[in-house]
């Protein structure tokens, strides 16, 4: 399956995009564990908060500037693409398609002109479909999405640049996909959506929740399942990074043993749900021009059995990740610790270890 693939030696030169997020960081922390030259791609303005203390070298350039992405990624034997617009909302929405599409083909005319010998693409598990979810059944790589049911912006963009990632794969490009699942742990500066439930959780503000399923992945087990993807993965073929499936009662119960706060006991139909997301995107998104509270994409997916299997990657790549208990309790550790708690709610916070 996988063929003669590279390994990541000392010294060798590997960009990462996206480098100073959430995902991102954690990248370029399991490469420096495998001594290589990091060149971590940040956009213009970004925050380079997790990237402190980390022996890298940095270039500053905007994904969407073609030369400026091939003059970043000149001489790499490696390129890890996770850099993308991963929101529900944003005031111009064209940013959507010239981040995750047009930034991804300029790294994969970079890749072609410099001679990489292999790019990493960090997809979406958006982009698969769940009709079996319903069920119970999980979805895994070969799970086709109904573009109908392609919801937002991000889901959209993310589905055409992995369409394109695979043209380029057809066509000799050495790319393999990973595509992450719900990653939670330390470095979520944003936050991201993902990690948002969690300080949502914290901060009191989750007094019901919707009956969905999520899967829980470290984000640090996330990382390691992109070099594996390079080292043990096949070219043009796409790997569900995931960990452990939880309805979102478990989630919110593991939460609360983690920190020692009361779980919400309160359930709320997905019609309440949706229509709460659809009055806020409304309002807030189209009249006031502003990320809305509750975005109509974030009550959608949190009205969706997001339920996947990662047996593929077990199977083929060695993949091994930790209980999501250990995630959920690290995140929490995390936010209470760098200031993302309100005080009044960070004094009845006792983080415990994972109980998985």
């Amino acid at each position: 399956m996988t063929g003669a693939n590279p390994k990541v030696k000392p010294g060798d030169q590997v960009v990462v995009t996206g480098a100073a997020g959430f995902i991102g960081s954690a990248v370029v922390r399991a490469l420096l564990d495998r001594n290589a030259h990091v060149v971590a791609l940040l956009e213009p303005g970004a925050d380079e908060q997790n990237l402190k203390g980390l022996d890298v070298e940095r270039i500053t350039a905007d994904v969407r500037d073609a030369p400026a992405v091939i003059s970043a990624c000149d001489g790499a034997r490696f390129i890890f693409h996770l850099a993308a617009l991963y929101r529900f909302w944003a005031p111009r929405p064209r940013d959507f398609y010239d981040v995750n599409v047009g930034g991804t083909l300029n790294i994969v005319e970079a890749a072609r002109r410099g001679g990489c010998e292999r790019v990493i693409y960090t997809s979406t598990v958006g982009v698969l479909g769940l009709d079996g979810a319903a069920q119970g059944r999980a979805a895994d790589e070969t799970c086709h999405a109904d573009i109908a049911h392609l919801f937002g912006l991000y889901k959209r963009t993310k589905y055409v640049a992995e369409h394109e990632v695979l043209r380029a794969a057809a066509q000799g490009t050495p790319v393999s996909l990973v595509l992450p699942t719900f990653p939670l742990g330390p470095g979520d500066i944003r936050p991201t959506p993902t990690g948002k439930l969690v300080l949502d959780f914290l901060n009191g503000r989750i007094p019901a929740f919707v009956d969905t399923t999520l899967n829980v992945v470290h984000v640090d087990d996330l990382a390691t399942g992109h070099v594996l993807a390079l080292e043990q993965g096949a070219i043009g073929r796409s790997y569900i990074i995931g960990g452990e499936n939880m309805g979102m009662g478990a989630f919110l119960r593991e939460l609360a043993a983690s920190t020692r706060l009361p779980a919400p006991r309160m359930q709320v139909p997905r019609k309440v749900a949706l229509g709460v997301g659809a009055l806020s995107q409304l309002i807030e998104g189209r009249i006031l021009r502003r990320e809305p509270f509750a975005s109509l994409e974030a009550a959608r997916m949190s009205t969706t059995n997001m339920m996947f299997s990662d047996a593929r990657a077990r199977t083929e790549l060695g993949y091994r990740p930790r209980p999501a208990s250990e995630a959920i309790a690290d995140s929490a550790r995390w936010f209470v610790e760098n200031g993302y708690v309100v005080p009044k709610r960070r004094g009845r916070i006792t983080i415990q270890p994972g109980s998985g």
